[in-house]
This record gives structure tokens, sequence and C-alpha cells, in this order.
């Protein structure tokens, strides 16, 4: 992975966290004149505790510089300390929604959400999210291949964040959460195949009626809505990846035809497959 990560603090040196742990932080306020993103973890007594001012005046001053910031669960609160979530959409922990609107009321919080893509800041839910944030970035800075890549090494789903934030799915409880998780590692192996609402059905072991409305409640998405992202995500990889023609590639993710992929790719992300190739061939 080309990132070189450097944790700083208001003040360098061994911290105590609230959770037990010390952590040796190196660097002061300084590095954020150095970096291109900025992390915010999560700290405790959020609706409490103001950040130092330091920290909210290296964060501006960082954002103004073009750093982007994104913040894993409560590290919100910083960021909205800072004004630039205001008019924005972005989420946090759950336990803490209520609090950030209550602190913030400029802004947009929602709680139905994995994590928000504003740009030049992002916003994740508990710490499981901030890791499906991070594949996130990590799919728009180096795509689909090192997303997943680095999911793999971490043993995480690849497939939550669904890709883009246009896409960003809603949380949900646990027992619903995890239902279906089979039957979509199941459709994942099987891309190429003539995948449909009742043989998705079948698999599950439920009727396509149940099946569909548990689904969407559980991924935000229809079960056909769910397989079309899935196949573009495929697509995206290969095109990173190989150097299959865009017809091979629209067979292997089954799509059919080359006309079909580009329709929904630039429905969907909003370019062409062939732009895309370009994007990550460039530096090679």
């Amino acid at each position: 992975m080309p990132y070189e990560v450097r944790v700083c603090g208001a003040t360098p040196g061994l911290v105590t966290g609230g959770d037990g742990l010390a952590y040796y932080v190196d660097h002061g306020l300084d590095a954020l004149a150095w970096a291109d993103i900025v992390f915010v973890p999560g700290y405790r007594f959020p609706d409490r505790d103001d950040p130092p001012q330091a920290v909210v005046d290296a964060l501006i001053a960082a954002h103004d510089r073009g750093a982007r910031l994104a913040a894993i669960s409560t590290g919100a609160f910083a960021l909205a300390a800072t004004g630039l979530l205001d008019g924005r959409r972005a989420t946090t922990h759950w336990h803490y929604t209520r609090a950030l609107v209550a602190r913030h009321p400029l802004v947009q919080v929602d709680e139905n959400v994995l994590f928000v893509d504003e740009g030049s800041v992002l916003t994740s839910a508990g710490a499981a999210s901030g890791i499906d944030l991070c594949l996130h970035i990590l799919r728009g800075d180096l795509g689909v291949a090192a997303s997943n890549h680095a999911a793999r090494r971490l043993v995480a789903a690849p497939y939550r964040s669904g890709g883009q934030a246009q896409y960003v799915p809603r949380s949900v409880p646990e027992p619903l959460g995890e239902r279906f998780a089979t039957t979509r590692e199941w459709a994942l192996h099987r891309l190429g195949e003539h995948l449909t609402l009742d043989i998705l059905a079948r698999q599950a072991g439920v009727s396509p009626r149940t099946f569909s409305r548990r689904f969407v409640e559980e991924t935000g998405y229809t079960p056909m809505q769910w397989v079309m992202r899935a196949r573009i995500d495929l697509a995206r990889e290969l095109l990173e990846r190989s150097e299959r023609s865009v017809e091979q590639i629209a067979a292997d993710v089954g799509l059919g035809t080359g006309a079909n992929l580009r329709l929904h790719f630039q429905r969907i992300l909003g370019t062409t497959p062939s732009e895309y190739r370009r994007t990550f061939t460039r530096g090679e």
C-alpha cells in the first residue's frame, strides 16, 4: 500500500486511552501539514468534552490545504467542532447520534448508514464501520483489487461499502444483518451465471417476497440492485487487473454485452469502462 502513516496528537509522547491501553504518539499537530488524509479516531465522552482548540484549528488548516478528513465513530464530534460538517450529511455511532444532533444542530446526521462520504469530509458509524470507510477510501484511491486485497488480509467483508458514497447501505440490528450473508457469498461466486430473485430466494430457503423484503431491510438494496452493483465491482477489478476486452469482461460478470456493461457502468459510476481502466494504468 503506497501510504505512510504518522500518529499525531495535541501532545506527543505516551497517551493513556480510556480503554486502559497506552499509545505512543510520535508527532505533534504539525504532522497535519504533511498529510493528504487525516483520520480522527473515536474518543470517550464526545457529548461532554470538546476537542482541544489546537486540534480544531489544525484540522481546519489541513482541510483548507486540501487534505481529506475522515472520522471513525465518535471522531465525528471533533469534525463537527470545526464547522466543516455544517449543512452536510454525517454519521456516528448509533449511541451518540442524538447527542451529535443536539450538540451540532447544523449537521445533517444520518443514523441509518455505515458511513457517509461528502468528498473532503467523511464519517463512519462504529469501529467496524470505520473499516468499511477505510476500504471505501482504498477503492477510490487504488481501485477494487487493492481494496479486496486489504479486506482479505483483515478477514473483513469486502462489499459492505457498496463501492460509492451514493450506495451506502443501512446499518441494521445484528440478528437480521447476517441472515442472508451466506446467500450473498454464494451469489458473489456466481455473478457470471443467470441470477434472478427466484434463484436467490430458493438458495436462501424463503419465498421470493420474504427474501426481497428482508434483503432490502438488511442491505438497503433490492436483491437485483445488489447483484448489479456486485457485477460492476467485479468488472472494475477485471478492468484494473486484466487486459481482457470490455466485451469479454461483460460476459465474465454476467452482463452479456459490452453495451450493457457500458450502460450500467455509466449509470452507477458516472464514467465508462475504458476511462476507468485508463485511470488505473496511467501511472504504470
